[in-house]
């Protein structure tokens, strides 16, 4: 295993909260499928965009920015162009994240050494549809994330 996968296995365990940033309602866009797979994985998932006119995606409140997001985040997932990566990455850093991931394709280093600097790991051009089944399957993530108090 690489130092990668050791910081990609860290995330995936250590997350229950993702943002995800670029979410989408449309059931055909990369965003909306990856939030549903989270979600089947036991991830709480929050969807950022602040141009969707649906109130929630995949039956979670849809917030404009992280900023808004009244709950600490663990995870922030970045479904935007390299170009706008920046920006959402040290939004991410001001707003408590642990951790940021970059979709496939997207990347910005000067974002990424700012955000480790800040001492947030982050992972770039990666899909956690991808590696949770490489890294984690057929083991489980090590707690169930909590659910409603029956």
């Amino acid at each position: 295993m690489t130092a990668e996968d050791d910081k990609i296995l860290r995330m995936l365990r250590e997350s229950r909260v993702i943002a995800v940033v670029g979410a989408s309602p449309d059931p055909a866009r990369d965003s909306h499928g990856v939030m549903a797979y989270l979600q089947r994985h036991g991830y709480r998932t929050i969807p950022v965009n602040p141009a969707c006119r649906e109130p929630e995606i995949l039956g979670e409140k849809v917030w404009p920015r992280l900023s808004d997001v009244p709950e600490r985040i663990d995870l922030v997932d970045v479904f935007r162009r390299s170009e706008h990566a920046g920006a959402v990455v040290d939004e991410a850093v001001e707003a408590g994240a642990r951790f940021v991931w970059l979709q496939l394709g997207v990347i910005d280093e000067s974002a990424a050494v700012r955000a480790e600097a800040a001492g947030v790991p982050v992972v770039m051009n990666r899909c956690p549809r991808i590696e949770i089944p490489r890294l984690l399957e057929p083991q489980a993530i090590d707690q169930p994330a909590p659910g409603p108090a029956d």
